[in-house]
C-alpha cells in the first residue's frame, strides 16, 4: 500500500512539473509573440472573423501599442486606447463608446498580448506544425472564458484565434503581417472626413 501511494505521489509530482513547464513555454511564445508585434511604429494586417454572434467579415486592421483601426465593408471602427468610435457604413451613424475588455478582444485579433499575462492559466501543444496556446480564466468574472492562438514557430506570428465569449465561440483568421510606421492621428475619428455622419454617444 505504502508502495502504492509513493508510485501515486510520485506521478502526480511528475505531471505538476511537466505542467508547469508547458505553461512557463507558452508564456515564452507569448512573450515573444508580443515582441514582433508591439513593433514601436505599429503594424497592418487583414482578417476574417466569423461566429454566431458577429456572423462572417472580412477586413484590414491597423495596430499600435492598444491602439487599433479596423475596416471592413459594413464598418470602419477606431480605438485611441480609450475611446472607441464605430462608423456604420449602411446608417452613416458613428457610436462613441468605452469599449470593454472582451469588446476590444472581438475586434482585435492581436488584444490577446494584453491579456494572457494575467488572470489565465496557460497551455501549449502543437498542431500541423504550429504552436497553440491555451488561455484558460482563473476569475469567473473574465469575459473571455477561453483563447486558442495558433502561432507560426520560425516568425512568432499568430495565424488565429479563438475566443469563447458568453458561451459563445469567435475565429479570426490572420495573414499578411506587416511592421509600419503609423501616425497616433489615424487611430481617432476625424469628423471632417465624415461630415453627414450623425454622432451617437453611447458613453
Amino acid at each position: 500500500m505504502t508502495t502504492r501511494i509513493l508510485s501515486i505521489l510520485c506521478a502526480a509530482m511528475v505531471s505538476l512539473s511537466a505542467s508547469g513547464q508547458n505553461a512557463a513555454k507558452a508564456r515564452q511564445i507569448l512573450d515573444k509573440t508580443a515582441t514582433v508585434i508591439n513593433n514601436k511604429g505599429g503594424a497592418s494586417a487583414r482578417f476574417t472573423i466569423s461566429g454566431s454572434k458577429v456572423g462572417k467579415t472580412s477586413g484590414t486592421i491597423s495596430i499600435k501599442g492598444n491602439k487599433f483601426q479596423a475596416t471592413t465593408p459594413e464598418a470602419s471602427i477606431w480605438y485611441n486606447g480609450k475611446t472607441q468610435w464605430t462608423y456604420m457604413k449602411d446608417t452613416e451613424e458613428v457610436n462613441v463608446s468605452t469599449p470593454k475588455e472582451s469588446q476590444q478582444a472581438q475586434m482585435n485579433p492581436y488584444h490577446f498580448i494584453n491579456l494572457y499575462k494575467s488572470g489565465y492559466t496557460l497551455g501549449l501543444k502543437q498542431v500541423s506544425g504550429q504552436y497553440e496556446v491555451h488561455l484558460t480564466a482563473t476569475n469567473a468574472k473574465k469575459a473571455i472564458k477561453e483563447m486558442y492562438i495558433l502561432i507560426h514557430p520560425k516568425t512568432y506570428l499568430p495565424s488565429k484565434v479563438r475566443m469563447l465569449h458568453n458561451g459563445k465561440w469567435t475565429t479570426i483568421m490572420i495573414s499578411n503581417f506587416r511592421a509600419s510606421n503609423l501616425s497616433d492621428s489615424m487611430f481617432s475619428f476625424n469628423s471632417k472626413d465624415f461630415p453627414e455622419a450623425e454622432i451617437i454617444d453611447l458613453r
